[in-house]
């Protein structure tokens, strides 16, 4: 019932979005594979709503992917310059899907534990150029960045 009453609607709301009829029939059509996936279908009182709001995300998750895989492929030819040997499709393909998984985990980060990750382990910052950067106490940053490090290990058993 709800594919039926609001396909051809959210179809029609992501052709005007995005610009591309292909793309808009995908994320359509993902997005209700997600909805209905869901082992507990909630009452949904606004269902336009909530199917915008599940397309959006997959609109950010499908453009964060493609800005990981250009970065990737940018970095990529830039090597190959300089190396002689050229990675593996699969070794291409295996880099791609941990820096999506790894982007994944940092986009469910709070703003200041990522970016103290980041500053730290990234940027080579210590505790104390990071808590400077951010305002916070060193004990916050050491705070942060263990929060991190919890949160890798259980995004990490969540996908197990």
């Amino acid at each position: 019932m709800l594919y039926r009453d609001h396909h051809n609607w959210l179809f029609t709301w992501l052709r005007k979005k995005l610009s591309c009829q292909h793309q808009a029939a995908d994320i359509a059509q993902d997005t209700f594979t997600r909805i209905l996936a869901l082992s507990h279908l909630p009452h949904l009182q606004e269902p336009r709503a909530y199917l915008v709001t599940t397309a959006k995300r997959l609109i950010i998750n499908q453009s964060r992917k493609q800005q990981i895989e250009q970065l990737y492929l940018a970095a990529l030819a830039q090597s190959v310059e300089t190396a002689d040997a050229f990675p593996s499709p699969e070794r291409i393909i295996s880099a791609i899907e941990i820096l999506d998984k790894f982007s994944r985990i940092l986009a469910g980060l709070a703003e200041k534990p990522r970016q103290a990750f980041m500053l730290h382990y990234f940027e080579g910052f210590t505790h104390a150029e990071i808590a400077t950067q951010l305002g916070v106490s060193d004990r916050m940053v050491r705070k942060y960045l263990m929060q991190t490090l919890v949160h890798c290990h259980q995004f990490d058993d969540s996908e197990g």
